[in-house]
């Protein structure tokens, strides 16, 4: 990797006769290395589950591929397409934006014909994917081209790849990896000769804006399609064979397509016209016969008339696609089941997010326990949807002071580290999602690490601003130091960070995550939980609801006071609080002392799937948070929620409020005003249509947000962890 790297890194500066010297003595030594899995790797020929086969019921897929590197491959299009048309084969073009003219008659040509047309990246030297920030001032100008040549696909030079950030990109496929291929840049192989399925992460970066065309700038950033479909390459590129290895037969491609069709895959081809000679004399050291590829094309019309799909790539990713979208085929293999642990000091079944990953996973197929708090009248062990979960210590929500807190959660943390060493002996977990607070809390994995587990630390709150708002400290002050020193240790012993949404994530590896180890991943509503629903509610009242922890940056002081201004003209409305937390008997002091004695309704904190069927049928939600250090960048998961039952909302304009959410989706007010918050509950209670509209808008919104569509985000995570060496 190391040699590879420096050569691509040089390339630019290297003649290229030199260039082709360096790489041929690189090749000839990795070709005996990599013989165990080049150009055949035996584990790639495995079919993903479900696979019903290709249409007709024919053998195996062939997709022909060109690359065009130069302004000379550019002449060669014509006559190569021409041959190929002769022979009754179509393929697709693949063309560097902006290295070289490509003429707009040659692209009417070959599409005319029923040929295909794709983009090959903007210029064909340097890593496109050598920072998120160069990759995205590039994704503007290569989506123009898409639309521009009508393109379908893309292929980065260099076969680099990175199939996060390629899903930005305005195409149906992608075709910039391999199945197994040790002599490129970047080698990691896909490991299959079929097709698979590549969901849009849609990872908003705020830095990502420009006008040009083919940008999305919507905040948070929505792309036009779910995915796209992958198609590696499969057959030995002509470059590797030809010119670097001087084969002088096509032996290795039959062996190759042999196999293949044995297995039922793909043989996708990337050939270059750059390197044909099309005298089939090749005259210089970079060329070589273009007799080397009709025989390989009339070796397939040959031995396999009648048995072979021969599609261009855009038709072999809508076949794919449609196989993905209505369930016919699984188009990744699935891994083995695993054995997994969720560690969390929260009460599992009002935890949204924990619960979440749980069910997520026991529904994937894994085994899963939940190690958490209890609450009086819990049992010690339980099962909720088919999750097992051990409730180890009990917990009221009554700390005050830093050092009731610490006791606490320094008890949770010895016995939940004994009894993960104790249930890892006796049957070893392979995953352990560790989710703070507090992030020290990773290190009750430590025996489990050791002996092979993968660890995630899911860091839903940031302590050092949680904790130094919570007690009044500075943030210049030793609490914080040491926390943040706490959650730099805890990141580093992790295998990986998940982090609760996109300003935190840029905040934690600034200071303390490493950026290859992070992830953001939000709390999505969970919409078989949050879902819009008929109202059961028709008795006049209007009824503003607060479901959350009542803890003094929450706000709910602010909700209260603001309440009480508008109590006397709206004599129908109530608020609803549900919840537990340090400051509830004082929230009831100060209800009564207003006047608010049963307008003002304090309950338990309930079940998830109780308390969605309580939000669904209030007719405002509120998040009255104020702006602290912490406060500020905390996105509350019950916006969402909100959103997805058709609720509208008033939310504090907050730094990550703002960021994710605008005026046409929630009600915004100044945060710590509770003159402003009254009126906009004194707008929202009078003005229907106004709820109406921002219900409306936001549901809209949500749909992009939720956990069905998001999902594969962690679920892809995870078997890139447990997958890893």
């Amino acid at each position: 990797m190391f040699s590879n790297s420096l050569y691509y890194r040089l390339k630019p500066f290297i003649p290229r006769k030199v260039q082709i010297e360096i790489r041929r003595k690189i090749a000839l030594r990795k070709r005996a290395k990599y013989s165990h899995i080049w150009p055949i790797d035996e584990s790639a020929g495995k079919p993903p589950e479900g696979w019903q086969g290709w249409p007709d019921g024919k053998k195996f897929a062939l997709i022909l591929t060109h690359d065009v590197e130069t302004a000379e491959g550019v002449k060669k299009c014509r006559q190569l397409a021409e041959l190929e048309e002769s022979l009754g084969f179509k393929s697709c073009f693949n063309f560097v934006a902006e290295d070289y003219d490509v003429p707009n008659e040659l692209i009417d040509f070959l599409k005319a014909r029923g040929f295909e047309v794709g983009v090959h990246g903007l210029h064909h030297h340097g890593n496109l994917f050598g920072s998120r920030k160069k990759f995205r001032e590039q994704v503007p100008r290569i989506n123009h081209f898409i639309e521009k040549w009508g393109a379908k696909g893309f292929r980065t030079p260099s076969l680099y790849h990175n199939l996060d950030w390629i899903a930005e990109l305005n195409i149906e496929y992608d075709s910039s990896t391999f199945d197994t291929d040790p002599f490129e840049p970047q080698p990691d192989g896909a490991g299959t000769v079929f097709p698979f399925w590549v969901p849009a992460t849609r990872n908003p970066l705020p830095e990502f804006d420009s006008s040009e065309p083919g940008t999305r700038n919507s905040k948070p950033e929505t792309f036009l399609r779910n995915g796209f479909v992958e198609l590696p390459y499969t057959l030995p590129q002509d470059f590797t064979l030809f010119v670097l290895m001087k084969e002088k037969n096509i032996d290795i491609w039959k062996e190759k397509i042999d196999w293949i069709a044995n297995h039922g895959g793909m043989a996708l081809l990337i050939t270059h016209p750059d390197y044909m000679h099309l005298d089939n004399g090749g005259s210089r050291a970079s060329e070589y016969p273009l007799q080397y590829y009709r025989e390989l094309l009339d070796y397939i019309q040959v031995k396999y008339s009648g048995r072979y799909w021969h599609v261009l790539p855009g038709e072999t990713a809508s076949f794919w696609e449609g196989r993905c979208l209505t369930g016919k085929a699984t188009l990744k293999p699935l891994r083995a089941k695993l054995r997994v642990c969720m560690l969390s000091y929260s009460f599992y079944e009002s935890d949204g997010r924990v619960r979440r990953y749980a069910e997520t996973l026991s529904k994937h197929g894994d085994h899963v326990e939940v190690i958490a708090l209890k609450r009086d009248g819990q049992k010690d062990c339980d099962t909720i949807n088919q999750v097992d979960l051990f409730r180890i210590q009990k917990r009221v929500r009554d700390e005050r002071g830093k050092f009731s807190h610490l006791y606490r959660i320094m008890k949770f943390l010895i016995k939940s580290g004994v009894f993960l060493t104790g249930r890892h002996l006796k049957d070893p977990y392979q995953l352990i999602h560790v989710h703070n607070v507090p992030d020290f809390l990773v290190f009750a994995t430590l025996f489990p690490k050791l002996f092979g587990a993968k660890i995630i630390l899911d860091i839903h709150d940031v302590l050092p601003e949680l904790y130094t708002t919570k007690f009044g400290e500075s943030q210049n002050g030793g609490l914080f130091r040491v926390l943040a020193f706490l959650e730099k240790i805890s990141g580093k012993f992790a295998d990986h960070v998940i982090v609760a949404n996109h300003i935190w994530e840029k905040k934690l590896i600034s200071r303390s995550i490493d950026r290859a180890k992070c992830s953001a991943i939000l709390n999505y509503p969970d919409q078989t939980v949050f879902f819009k629903r008929p109202r059961r509610k028709n008795d006049g009242r209007f009824i503003m609801i607060y479901p959350g922890t009542l803890v003094p940056h929450q706000g709910i002081d602010i909700a209260i006071r603001a309440f009480s201004s508008i109590k006397d003209e709206a004599p129908e409305t109530e608020l609803h609080i549900y919840g537990d937390g340090s400051i509830k008997g004082e929230l009831k002091t100060l209800a009564f002392s207003l006047g608010l004695d049963g307008r003002v309704i304090f309950n338990a904190p309930l079940p998830i799937e109780q308390i969605a069927e309580i939000m669904a049928n209030s007719d405002l939600g509120l998040e009255p948070k104020r702006n602290d250090p912490f406060s500020d960048e905390a996105l509350s998961t019950k916006v969402l929620e909100f959103m997805a039952l058709g609720v509208p909302v008033i939310i504090s304009r907050t730094k990550i409020d703002e960021y994710y959410f605008n005026d046409s989706l929630v009600r915004f007010f100044n945060p710590g005003d509770p003159e402003d918050l009254a009126n906009a509950m004194r707008e929202m209670a009078r003005n229907r249509d106004v709820r109406e509209a921002l219900a409306a808008n936001a549901s809209q919104f949500v749909q992009d947000f939720s956990w069905e569509k998001r999902k594969h985000e962690y679920l892809d995570l995870v078997d890139r962890l447990v997958n890893s060496k």
